[in-house]
């Protein structure tokens, strides 16, 4: 414990958990970029002391100084229509370039979606996730967590080794919405998690934006319920803009202290290889690594890179099939 330097409140939060538990998280904060951030520390988030029950310990990978920018959390359906994901990816990319951070929860439709949209702005991204950080869920987002934590900010309540629980998801939601000054719903249905979000940033007196959608999709109704109790209707990212107004006073032009990662190839002939092993009927990941030859983590990054772009989809029942010819 005394070879990690850590402070004596720190020890504190250590002795209260099982020893083999604090070997786990040890060797997890011994990697480069992990770092455990107490609720003493003046690092400590601002805006997540607005919750009655904001966590005593944060763990992090990543770049801690982004939990303090102006964040905007972009939320929605995990099977939304490609319309919900271009516009997903859209929002995030615009508001990242103009500086605001993009927030979210890692998961599969929206939130990966406007991670990657902010990715591709150079902007920042923060993802809060409901697991330790040891583990990715869903697995397929590996690629994508690793990028978030080389550009961006990973964060969990949940010491390393905790795995994905039902509870864990709202206890997610609620850091989500307290990091940001606003949260934009995005696609959802009735019952869904995006509107408990929505919810816990308007108790705690956050903008709450939703967008409207057509009459006859049902994930544009979790939005319109939004919308008839007051949430504010957005059709473009500057409406998001403007209203904050005073509160981006400082938000410009992301700094470019990194040069612009090439954006990937989908006529690259690994993608093209992949596509052919894509049709009508679903695929798994592991059916398509075991018919493509290629390495999984290939195969999550380019299947992530091809649903963005609308060119394959989830199935409802899980594995991947082609939108287009």
């Amino acid at each position: 414990m005394d070879s990690l330097r850590v402070t004596a409140q720190t020890r504190d939060y250590w002795h209260a958990t099982t020893p083999p538990a604090v070997q786990h998280a040890q060797a997890w904060l011994a990697q480069p970029g992990h770092q455990l951030l107490l609720d003493s520390d003046s690092a400590y988030p601002a805006r997540l002391r607005d919750l009655s029950d904001a966590p005593p310990a944060l763990f992090c990978a990543g770049d801690t100084d982004l939990m303090n920018v102006p964040q905007l959390a972009m939320v929605g359906s995990r099977n939304p229509t490609p319309a919900g994901l271009r516009h997903a990816r859209q929002f995030a990319r615009h508001l990242a370039a103009r500086g605001l951070g993009i927030t979210s929860g890692l998961a599969l439709g929206v939130d990966a979606a406007a991670h990657q949209g902010a990715l591709e702005a150079d902007g920042i991204t923060v993802a809060v996730t409901g697991t330790g950080l040891d583990r990715v869920y869903p697995q397929s987002h590996q690629a994508l967590a690793s990028r978030i934590q080389e550009q961006g900010l990973l964060i969990s309540e949940f010491p390393p080794g905790t795995p994905a629980r039902r509870d864990h998801f709202p206890r997610r939601n609620r850091l989500i919405a307290a990091l940001s000054l606003g949260t934009l719903v995005i696609e959802a249905a009735l019952r869904s998690g995006s509107l408990i979000t929505a919810r816990l940033a308007g108790e705690l007196g956050r903008e709450v934006f939703a967008m409207p959608g057509s009459v006859d999709n049902p994930l544009a109704r979790g939005c319109h319920r939004l919308i008839r109790e007051g949430a504010k209707l957005v059709e473009t990212a500057d409406d998001i803009l403007e209203e904050l107004g005073p509160l981006l006073d400082n938000v410009g032009k992301v700094p470019s202290s990194s040069p612009r990662e090439t954006p990937p190839d989908v006529h690259d002939k690994d993608y093209q290889h992949l596509l052919k092993h894509l049709d009508n009927a679903p695929r798994s990941i592991d059916e398509l690594v075991e018919h493509t030859g290629l390495a999984v983590d290939a195969v999550s990054s380019m299947l992530l890179i091809l649903e963005l772009r609308g060119d394959v989809a989830m199935a409802p029942g899980g594995g991947y099939q082609k939108c287009r010819p």
